[in-house]
């Protein structure tokens, strides 16, 4: 069995604004690391963990360097994606030989009602669709995991996103830990340490226990229209300027391809070129 690991801040339990990462990054990147490790010892502690071959942490978090690399000391199976820009972003090196995807550290979506520190990819973008649907990070992401046929068992964030995954046109069946409650864009109710911890490990326990098989894949039928409502129209502007993509209004573009691995990394672009921007 394999697990790949996509990393991420801002639903981490200890985390509520991006200024601490200015003013005390080692306390951020204390409170990551403490969240993977208890996702590797719910793997390490699962009755399948014999069968447990690799464990791939993509690091994904602004620079991709928020992880030490002596966190691979916890486990001899583990494997660490560092550092940025890299092909698909979130999602690096990713195949099909994989069984099972784990988000650790994710958010609600740009625009989300009292959702700790929402965005979707850059907080350039003020809304995303994919065939007309709303986006965050999850499904965008768990949608290109479904190009290899891969589910996403697990889901480690905040209780925003969780709102917005527990419908039925998004994630509903996705095994969920909620590590604290979002209050406003930078204010939170962090839930118990001991309780998280506890949490994250029964609830790998149950998705590498399982079934992989009978996990739902999420998936997006072509074409896909991707549309992006952007904060200023400089952006625009400048996002105007890529192959196929059509300005739809002052602050909106729109690109339609048949192939999503193209529009995975599309949005990725779009993000960088709209922060080379001045607002």
């Amino acid at each position: 069995m394999k697990i790949y690991i996509s990393l991420d801040m801002e639903g981490i339990a200890g985390t509520f604004t991006w200024g601490q990462e200015e003013n005390n990054r080692e306390e951020v990147r204390k409170c990551i690391a403490q969240q993977i490790q208890w996702v590797i010892q719910g793997i390490q502690s699962s009755k399948s963990n014999k069968s447990v071959n690799e464990i791939v942490i993509a690091d994904s978090h602004s620079g991709g360097d928020n992880l030490l690399y002596e966190i691979t000391g916890l486990d001899n199976r583990l494997h660490l994606i560092s550092g940025t820009p890299r092909p698909k972003y979130m999602m690096p090196a990713f195949n099909d030989s994989y069984n099972v995807v784990f988000f650790v550290g994710y958010h609600g979506g740009i625009g989300t009602l009292h959702s700790n520190m929402d965005h979707s990819y850059s907080p350039r973008f003020h809304k995303i669709w994919l065939n007309d649907k709303p986006m965050n990070e999850s499904l965008i992401n768990a949608a290109y995991a479904g190009l290899f046929n891969v589910p996403v068992g697990l889901i480690v964030g905040d209780d925003a996103l969780m709102n917005q995954l527990k419908i039925d046109d998004a994630m509903p069946w996705v095994e969920f830990v909620v590590t604290k409650y979002s209050l406003s864009r930078f204010a939170v109710k962090n839930k118990p340490m001991i309780v998280v911890r506890n949490e994250t490990v029964s609830a790998v326990n149950k998705i590498i226990d399982s079934d992989l098989s009978k996990i739902p894949v999420y998936k997006f039928e072509s074409p896909i229209k991707l549309r992006i409502e952007l904060q200023t129209t400089s952006m625009a502007d400048m996002l105007e300027l890529l192959h196929d993509v059509k300005r739809i209004d002052g602050v909106t573009v729109e690109l339609t391809h048949n192939d999503y691995a193209e529009v995975f990394d599309t949005i990725d672009a779009m993000a960088t070129l709209a922060r080379a921007v001045k607002w």
